[in-house]
């Protein structure tokens, strides 16, 4: 590791101030861990759960009781978590299409979706691939305020004109490429809240509230599901999350999950397998173990990729560079961007994270036309998973402001050399 003994002292000077912070985070991660415990006692979790089915999968006792667990981690009526889903856009796709019919709208209250999801939902496109708009669903969008918040009056407005056809009022919990703050929790649920009461003033069928979860799962003591047995009376029909991500704690290789209220998570595994068969098949072929031990590992990555992100706020803060979250500002997910101003620094950046990483550590990372995005896109993941976000990792749309989205590590320590790392790249302007 090339690392002066400036960016030393830099790295332990942020680890004293972020004290407090650090301990709060792992207050969060012993409660969550806790819980995962209690879940799996009272699952009875077990050696044969880990036996691997094939073909249809039925009697599968493994991945019926990932499903309970699932669902009872997340605070929800009903769950899953399957191998088959690829990816979290994929898992995405899965529950629109599970909850949206011709005709219905969908509406996206915290703005643009992430890029990935454009194509799905027929945003700027021709007709033909299959997309939501195909479909004849249609698709309308409220921007967030300029603070990053939910704009409660557009939202009253379009509840009011267009209530009867709005199925679907979808949130982004994180940022995506957009420098806005993530929600929390509670400010979630305060949108549930407002789309159920404001519903019930107009007379209306309260829509479906869906949540795109990624990177915010096991950061705060609970999440955003509605289920009234667990006290969650103001929470959200649907979560949707990938297990490359924070729930498959660096252990999972592939999968994602749904979890909500019994009907809506009913529909979407009726989408992702066939009417009449939901959830009752599907093969693990041997990831059930993977699973179990991702949601084990999961409250302790994710607190160890939180401290990694207050680690790099503080150091390129420190630099002049502007950041989102601060390094003092408690978060609800696991990225942070870093405004690196040109497309050098940027590729720098990248460069730094790649030669850190356990795997690939000599590939040097170049803009590239990734499909799904509307820029180049430029990407490092020196991870034992490929894409597996959870692991440190970093990438940003080549335009400006030329911003790095980093995200995960599997420890601290990991995260601390990478960190340095690309600050010392980003420092020395070496490409």
């Amino acid at each position: 590791m090339i690392i002066s003994e400036e960016m030393r002292k830099l790295a332990k000077k942020a680890e004293s101030e972020l004290e407090d912070i650090f301990d709060d985070i792992d207050q969060i991660c012993q409660y969550n861990t806790e819980r995962v415990l209690d879940v799996f006692r009272e699952a009875e979790v077990s050696e044969s759960f880990f036996a691997e089915s094939t073909g249809y999968g039925y009697g599968d006792r493994g991945r019926d009781a990932i499903d309970s667990i699932c669902a009872k981690l997340f605070g929800a009526q009903a769950g899953f978590m399957r191998s088959s889903i690829i990816m979290g856009t994929h898992a995405i796709t899965i529950g629109l299409f599970g909850l949206l019919r011709p005709g219905d709208t969908l509406l996206s209250i915290t703005g643009r979706p992430y890029d990935t999801l454009n194509e799905v939902i027929g945003i700027d496109q021709k007709n033909g691939d299959g997309s939501l708009s195909d479909f004849k669903i249609n698709y309308s969008e409220i921007s967030l305020s300029k603070e990053g918040a939910i704009d409660y009056k557009a939202l009253d407005k379009a509840l009011m004109e267009h209530g009867k056809e709005i199925k679907v009022v979808f949130l982004q919990r994180s940022k995506g490429y957009l420098q806005r703050p993530t929600l929390t929790v509670s400010e979630i649920r305060q949108a549930a809240r407002f789309v159920h009461d404001t519903s019930k003033k107009y007379n209306i069928a309260s829509p479906y509230i869906v949540v795109d979860n990624c990177y915010g799962e096991f950061t705060e003591r609970s999440e955003p599901c509605f289920c009234p047995e667990n006290g969650a009376e103001d929470g959200v029909d649907m979560i949707i999350g990938s297990m490359i991500k924070n729930p498959g704690g660096g252990m999972a290789d592939v999968g994602g999950y749904i979890a909500g209220t019994k009907r809506a998570v009913e529909l979407a595994g009726y989408r992702m397998c066939c009417p009449g068969v939901g959830l009752e098949a599907g093969a693990t072929l041997g990831q059930n173990r993977n699973f179990l031990r991702g949601l084990f590992y999961a409250p302790h990555t994710v607190a160890q990729a939180m401290k990694t992100a207050h680690l790099a706020a503080y150091i390129f803060d420190s630099m002049g560079y502007k950041v989102s979250p601060g390094p003092f500002e408690r978060r609800s997910d696991i990225i942070q961007t870093i405004e690196l101003n040109s497309r050098d620094a940027l590729i720098s950046f990248c460069q730094g994270i790649q030669g850190a990483s356990p795997v690939d550590a000599h590939v040097k990372p170049e803009p590239w036309a990734m499909p799904g995005y509307a820029d180049e896109v430029i990407m490092a993941a020196g991870t034992f998973v490929s894409g597996a976000s959870i692991e440190l990792s970093c990438d940003g749309p080549m335009r400006p402001p030329y911003i790095a989205f980093l995200q995960g590590g599997l420890t601290y320590e990991s995260g601390k050399a990478g960190i340095m790392q690309a600050a010392e790249a980003v420092k020395s302007g070496k490409n």
